[in-house]
């Protein structure tokens, strides 16, 4: 495998740096200045905005590195990982968007607060932000590969070095400033793909050769993933986007309910090009270099272009990086902000804007602490799907079934699922089943328990008193 030499590196670096100085001044240009800006980008977003932001937040550096290292491990069949939101986002549309718009809100756990109190506002907020700082360790973990790979550097430094500059990026604008550059990162991370798609395509022999010489499995619709897991990913996936904090933020920046509604079809569209691409690129990473580890099934043919054609693919990863790191610490920010210290402290609007955004900064380099304990990338980022699955469950049964279930029973379902889901997690699955279909069903069971035993006790109490009152 080639390395590039010193001047090459420069090259490479000097590019990032460049598109790294860019953005931020437009940022600056683009910030909000106020809190609701901050938040919500004033709801003024074009539907297309905010298509190609939830897109570009869920097929992030996290699932584009781990796309295609699943693909390196399973097979082509990983590209059902992203697959996988162009299922769910039109969903999203048919069935909750214009809901959740119209109700005013603009955080999950404030949503589910009007029907189930503020008991399940505070698990809602608690279990979101636990999962949303696990995604952006992900996010880290998958930057750092690529930034390693090209500077060679190690991991750990490399951790630090997109915590530091993603932060500052995304501090200083909000979701007004987040929105509007994503197209910018949305458009080279597309290229950057393209590229490395084409450079496998040409190192491989094309297509077909790559067929004809790995093993069968590699090209079938389930891999060595398998159907159960596939199902799991997309009913995670569904479940996260109806539920995940940044996409309820993100619809809720559009102008009207229609405008939501339309952004999920924006963002499905999107996803599907770039899946396919993500598939082949991990397979001919395993064809070509079947010894190496799979976390640089991508960034591994960085080392085989021209360092200008190395540059971009690098700056389209960490476009990725501050796309997907930017919406999701501003999603957590939102939801501590929100619902801890608003209620805690009342400020006026210049101290929100201003602890919103300390908080933001606090938020940027949480991660980093878990980073280097993490396991395979893509399973992580459904274990994360998982957890918010179960918030998804909980927001349905509000809307489509309002007379089932407590706001007690609800706090209990979100608290005894995520507990549930994540020790099945760390037990590596058991039975062969995977924490997503814990998280699907454990919160309706215990909805639907707590909702049928007191209707019980209450049944045995009219029973007692009904030989009293006759008396």
């Amino acid at each position: 495998m080639e390395t590039f030499n010193s001047q090459e590196t420069l090259i490479i670096i000097a590019m990032v740096v460049v598109y790294i100085a860019v953005t931020t001044w437009m940022s600056l240009r683009m910030r909000s200045r106020t809190s609701e800006q901050y938040m919500v980008a004033g709801r003024t977003m074009p539907a297309y905005i905010v298509g190609i932001l939830m897109m570009s937040e869920f097929i992030g550096a996290k699932s584009t590195v781990g796309t295609a290292q699943a693909a390196f491990e399973s097979g082509f069949a990983a590209s059902w990982s992203v697959i996988a939101a162009a299922i769910g986002f039109p969903l999203f549309g048919l069935l909750m968007a214009r809901k959740l718009y119209s109700s005013g809100e603009f955080t999950i756990s404030g949503f589910i607060a009007k029907k189930y109190g503020l008991s399940t506002k505070l698990a809602v907020s608690i279990i979101m932000i636990y999962a949303l700082l696990l995604v952006n360790v992900g996010n880290y973990v998958s930057g750092a590969a690529a930034i390693a790979t090209v500077l060679k550097i190690n991991l750990t430094t490399a951790a630090f070095i997109t915590a530091i500059i993603s932060t500052l990026y995304y501090v200083l604008g909000g979701l007004k400033s987040v929105a509007y550059m994503s197209v910018l990162h949305t458009g080279v991370k597309y290229v950057g793909v393209m590229i490395v798609l084409g450079v496998a395509l040409h190192m491989t022999g094309g297509f077909s050769n790559v067929v004809e010489h790995m093993p069968e499995q590699y090209f079938t619709w389930d891999g060595a993933i398998g159907g159960s897991k596939i199902m799991a990913w997309i009913i995670g996936t569904v479940g996260a986007i109806f539920s995940t904090q940044f996409i309820i933020q993100a619809i809720s920046s559009t102008t009207n309910p229609n405008a939501a509604r339309r952004s999920t079809y924006i963002a499905a569209l999107l996803c599907i090009p770039i899946a396919l691409a993500l598939g082949f690129i991990g397979v001919a990473a395993k064809y070509l270099h079947p010894e190496m580890s799979s976390l640089y099934a991508l960034p591994v043919f960085l080392q085989s272009m021209h360092p200008v054609l190395a540059g971009v693919v690098t700056i389209s990863l960490v476009a990725s990086i501050f796309v997907s790191v930017s919406t999701v610490a501003l999603a957590i920010a939102s939801l501590v902000v929100r619902d801890f210290y608003v209620p805690w402290r009342k400020p006026n609007v210049d101290q929100e804007l201003k602890t919103t955004r300390l908080i933001a900064l606090v938020i940027g380099f949480v991660p980093l602490f878990f980073v280097f304990f993490v396991p395979e990338i893509l399973n992580l980022s459904f274990f994360t799907r998982a957890l918010r699955l179960s918030i998804a469950v909980v927001a349905m049964i509000a809307i489509y079934l309002p007379f089932f279930g407590s706001g007690r029973g609800a706090t209990l379902g979100l608290v005894a699922s995520s507990i549930t889901t994540s020790i099945w997690y760390l037990l590596n699955n058991p039975y062969g089943i995977d924490n997503m279909y814990i998280a699907l069903v454990t919160p309706a069971v215990v909805i639907a328990l707590e909702h049928l035993f007191p209707r019980a006790i209450a049944n045995r109490q009219d029973k007692k008193e009904v030989p009293h009152a006759n008396h």
